[in-house]
C-alpha cells in the first residue's frame, strides 16, 4: 500500500517532466505575432474591397486613422502601416493635414501591340497634347547604329516629343528612325501628326520588340516630366522592322506614379480586345 501511494506522485510527475521547458514561451510568441499581421492585412483588405466593389470611387475620402483604429480596435501604427502600403501600391493617396483618398487608376498601355498614346488618352475622355521638342538629322552613335543595323556615324533621324494628358506629362518619347526606310521622315509636319502616329499610318511593320526597365530619370528628363529626379520611371524601349529591316527605335519614359504598362491576351498569344 505504501508502494502504491509512493508511486502515485511519480506518475503525476511524469507528464510535468516530459513537457519541454521552452514549449510554452514559443507558442506564446507565435500567437502574438500572427494576429498583428492578420489585423494589418484586415485593414488593407477592408479598404481594397470598398474600392473594388465601387463603394469608394476615385477621389473618395477614406475614414481617418482614428476612425479606423476605433473600428478595428488596433494600434495606430497598424493602421498607418496598412495605409502606407496602399499608397505604395498606388491604390490611395495621402494629403498631409487633409486625409487619405482613393487614387485615380493609372493609365495602362499595351505591350503586345504598338499603342497610339493620343488615341488612348482621348478614349479615356481626357485632353491630349504633344509638345514637340526636337527634329534633327544626327550621326548615329554606336548603340543607335547597332539597334538600327547601321554603321556608327551614319546619318539617322532623331525626334523628341513630350506627351501630355490633361496638361500633365505622362511620356517623354526619344525616337531614332532609319533614313533608308523613311527618307522623307523629317519633311512631315509633326505639329499635327506626332512621329509615332505618322509611322503607324504610313510605314508597314511586321515585327515588334518591347523591353521594359525600371530606371531613374536624368535631371533633364525629370525637369521635362515635371517630377522629382529621385522618383522611378518605366522605360519602354521599342524597335520595329519591315521585311527584316529596322524601321525605328524609340525610348518612351513614363513616371511610374502616373502610368503603367501591361497586356491581356488569350492562351494562343493573341491580344484580348473583346
Amino acid at each position: 500500500m505504501t508502494a502504491s501511494s509512493s508511486s502515485k506522485p511519480a506518475a503525476d510527475a511524469r507528464p510535468t517532466a516530459a513537457r519541454p521547458a521552452g514549449a510554452e514561451p514559443r507558442a506564446t510568441a507565435t500567437i502574438t505575432t500572427l494576429p498583428a499581421m492578420a489585423l494589418y492585412e484586415q485593414v488593407k483588405s477592408f479598404i481594397v474591397r470598398r474600392i473594388q466593389d465601387g463603394s469608394w470611387v476615385a477621389g473618395h475620402r477614406l475614414p481617418s486613422e482614428s476612425e479606423l483604429v476605433a473600428q478595428f480596435g488596433v494600434a495606430r501604427m497598424t493602421v498607418n502601416r496598412a495605409l502606407r502600403e496602399l499608397v505604395a501600391q498606388g491604390r490611395i493617396v495621402r494629403v498631409p493635414g487633409v486625409g487619405s483618398f482613393v487614387a485615380e487608376d493609372k493609365p495602362q498601355s499595351t505591350l503586345l501591340q504598338i499603342a497610339n498614346i493620343a488615341s488612348e488618352i482621348r478614349a479615356r475622355g481626357h485632353d491630349y497634347r504633344c509638345e514637340f521638342l526636337a527634329a534633327e538629322r544626327v550621326a548615329a552613335s554606336p548603340d543607335i547604329a547597332a539597334w538600327l543595323d547601321l554603321r556608327p556615324g551614319e546619318s539617322v533621324f532623331h525626334t523628341v516629343c513630350l506627351h501630355m494628358e490633361n496638361d500633365i506629362p505622362v511620356q517623354l518619347e526619344d525616337r531614332h528612325v532609319n533614313p533608308r526606310v523613311v527618307p522623307d521622315f523629317l519633311a512631315q509636319d509633326f505639329s499635327h501628326l506626332p512621329p509615332g502616329e505618322f509611322l503607324l499610318r504610313n510605314v508597314p511593320f511586321d515585327q515588334i520588340e518591347h523591353v521594359v526597365d525600371a530606371v531613374l530619370p536624368t535631371a533633364e528628363q525629370a525637369e521635362r516630366l515635371d517630377m522629382p529626379a529621385a522618383d522611378p520611371c518605366l522605360l519602354l524601349t521599342r524597335r520595329t522592322w519591315t521585311r527584316a529591316v529596322p524601321v525605328t527605335m524609340v525610348r518612351c519614359l513614363h513616371p511610374a506614379s502616373r502610368y503603367r504598362l501591361g497586356s491581356r491576351f488569350r492562351a494562343d498569344g493573341k491580344p484580348d480586345i473583346g
